[in-house]
């Protein structure tokens, strides 16, 4: 498959290279988020659904419980390994979100979890291309982290240097207000609208969380930055100040949900 703007095998030396702890220790505290997406969406027995950005399938596993027949793409060959071996009966694909290798009209839902950003919006010509008439997208993207209270999760990200805390402030724009309203309407879909959701992500202690977070991209890129024990020791004395007797830590994140249609 063509590359498009960007090499996106790369994607797998951030994201793929510890994919058992992310599908384990990070990505379960996203389930909130994909079953109120999938709520929002109506997804039911019978819809084709294709997940952008699947990562380590854990939304696809979600979506086949409500019925849906599943498929995915990610850019990270190691997630989708994983992807697969929770969802064997799905057809999950390691290539670019830009140059979907499925047919136009295939699929009844299309969904990306804090996959398609401010930095790639022309995935979603893609995205319009493979939906049915009629069909039903749903995205979500950072909110206005900087006002959350639990943005501490998130401080060791910034220890990454300038050029890539700059891309990562590009790739969240899609998350201000009329940002994803307009980019939507401008690929061709209808009825679009924004919801609010509540995202919490939670470790049982802050080593525990310092090696969750570390299996993430942002973390890789400041892992490069810095070294593997300066995150570490970073992302411990960050959550040992959030600690609470007898109870994890817990951080609330905001995210937005934009949800659309393909006109019929």
């Amino acid at each position: 498959m063509a590359l498009t703007t960007h090499d996106w095998t790369v994607v797998d030396e951030g994201w793929g290279r510890r994919a058992a702890d992310f599908a384990t220790l990070s990505e379960p505290s996203n389930c909130r988020e994909y079953v109120a997406m999938h709520h929002h969406l109506h997804v039911d027995a019978g819809d084709r659904l294709l997940d952008i950005a699947c990562g380590s399938g854990l939304a696809l596993e979600l979506a086949a419980l409500r019925g849906a027949t599943c498929a995915g793409i990610d850019a990270s060959a190691r997630l989708v390994a994983v992807a697969r071996d929770r969802n064997p009966d799905a057809d999950v694909q390691v290539g670019d979100m830009h140059a979907l290798p499925w047919a136009d009209g295939s699929q009844d839902v299309v969904t990306s979890f804090r996959g398609i950003w401010g930095t790639t919006p022309e995935a979603l010509a893609e995205v319009h291309r493979v939906l049915a008439p009629g069909g039903r997208v749903g995205l979500t993207v950072w909110g206005h982290l900087k006002m959350s209270p639990g943005a501490w999760m998130l401080a060791p990200f910034r220890l990454a240097d300038e050029p890539a805390v700059a891309h990562q402030a590009a790739m969240v724009s899609l998350g201000r207000p009329g940002a994803g309203e307009e980019l939507l309407a401008s690929h061709g879909f209808a009825d679009v609208r924004r919801v609010d959701l509540r995202l919490a992500w939670e470790a049982p202690d802050p080593r525990g969380y310092a090696r969750a977070l570390a299996s993430t991209g942002p973390a890789y890129e400041a892992i490069r930055a810095v070294g593997e024990q300066a995150f570490h020791d970073a992302a411990v004395g960050i959550a040992e100040q959030h600690v609470r007797d007898g109870l994890p830590l817990r951080a609330e994140l905001p995210v937005v949900g934009y949800l659309a249609r393909k006109a019929a």
